[in-house]
């Protein structure tokens, strides 16, 4: 076994049945080059690193990470929830908040939190989740409750004298005719090279409507696996923008099933790779209903020795008919040195279906660069220019105010490495 899996199995403190869970992981181990979901991306130096548990106290944070994150907040800190840091005044009456930890210790836990099982030898760090989860969000929103402010989602990651791994797992629920907006935030607070492994399960019942947003801006030497599943029953709506602009190795696995009719998924985001950074990102879409739609727009730029890795899968089930399904993932590569893996994929067992999929990679074009350096733009300006207009373009379906605050974080994420 080796020594990632070693140090992650010292860490267990659970029931039999999680035990159970744990071992089958352990036994099939980590998934190699020959397995198709990790063929571009190796754990090979991930496999010989070790880390230790969170500590239950939270580390202390820099409030002034948080100027511009306002309440109703719940902040987590290394994993662990920061109670003086958060703050859930103003949500409204319906909307039912708590940590996963006290879910966990309510008797009737078993009936409110998840327990899906991952069977799959390449769900390897779901099914670790599974064992090792004792922290997260467990959200609950009332049948025709309508929140008008969003809550925000903090986690925090503070450089300690270890490397730490710690495993989230979070619900969240809307019931029919419930609506929300949710940002999340994964900052960090010094040069951190911890582990951070999340699942989130999101159930949309008739007519629910979900807004999310999430900036994954961790460390340079960080490692982040999320793995998203969601549920969408009839006239479903849920919103999602992903920005990955952090980490040494970022993953996400964003997996989305349409089981009601009419329901709508739009999912965009934006993968910027610079430095040796390794930028993986999932999609598996499946339309089992009628009428159903998505709308998946993304975009890379992969610049300096980074990789951008890019899977966009949709698949139309028998009987999905009036399914309409597009998906647009365009990529610069800014590099000679620099790589990027994009693999659309469009499997079609219905008949009467609109669908359209799509993938480019390329630089900027050179007309624009001519365009704008005939203007008296320096090089370095224009392209600068161009780079930030290409990766704006996702956040395109945000509320105004909040595509201000992320396109500002965007713009200075892609100054900090040099883009723009």
């Amino acid at each position: 076994m080796s020594a990632l899996l070693d140090s992650l199995a010292a860490t267990f403190c659970g029931s039999d049945t999680r035990r159970d869970v744990l071992d089958a992981a352990l036994r099939d181990g980590l998934p190699g080059p020959r397995s198709e979901a990790w063929k571009y991306t190796s754990l090979r130096q991930l496999e010989r690193r070790s880390f230790a548990a969170a500590p239950l106290a939270p580390p202390a944070l820099d409030v002034a990470l948080l100027d511009d994150i306002p309440a109703p907040r719940l902040v987590f800190v290394n994993g662990r929830l920061h109670d003086g840091l958060s703050d859930t005044h103003g949500l409204p009456a319906g909307v039912q908040l708590e940590p996963l930890s006290a879910a966990l210790a309510a008797d009737e836990a078993g009936a409110r939190v998840p327990a899906r099982r991952y069977e799959r030898s390449d769900e390897i760090f779901a099914r670790l989740n599974a064992a090792l989860a004792d922290e997260g969000v467990v959200l609950r929103v009332d049948e025709g409750v309508q929140v008008d402010v969003p809550l925000q989602l903090v986690f925090a990651s503070v450089a300690t004298g270890s490397d730490l791994a710690w495993h989230h797992r979070s619900l969240i629920e809307l019931r029919a005719g419930a609506s929300l907006g949710i940002v999340e935030h994964h900052l960090q607070a010094g040069d951190a090279a911890h582990l951070d492994n999340s699942v989130v399960h999101v159930h949309l019942a008739r007519e629910a409507v979900l807004k999310h947003a999430r900036v994954q801006a961790g460390s340079t030497r960080q490692t982040s696996f999320l793995r998203t599943d969601a549920v969408l029953a009839r006239d479903a709506q849920y919103h999602r923008v992903d920005l990955e602009l952090g980490a040494a190795l970022s993953r996400h696995e964003l997996n989305v099933r349409l089981e009601g009719d009419n329901a709508q998924l739009t999912a965009n985001g934006v993968l910027l790779g610079t430095g040796r950074r390794h930028v993986d990102t999932r999609l598996g879409i499946e339309h089992i209903a009628r009428d159903t739609g998505c709308e998946l727009l993304w975009r890379g730029i992969a610049a300096n020795r980074s990789r951008v890795v890019f899977h966009g899968g949709i698949h139309i089930r028998e009987g999905a008919d009036g399914t309409d399904a597009n998906l647009s993932n365009k990529n610069l590569l800014l590099s000679a040195d620099a790589e990027i893996d994009t693999q659309p994929t469009l499997v079609i067992d219905a008949e009467e279906v609109k669908a359209a999929h799509g993938a480019t990679v390329g630089q900027l074009d050179a007309n624009a660069l001519f365009y704008l350096r005939s203007r008296g733009l320096p090089r370095e300006q224009a392209q600068a220019l161009l780079s930030a207009a290409f990766c704006h373009e996702p956040l395109k379906i945000l509320p105004d105010a909040l595509r201000e605050q992320l396109g500002r974080r965007l713009d200075r994420a892609l100054s900090e490495a040099g883009v723009a």
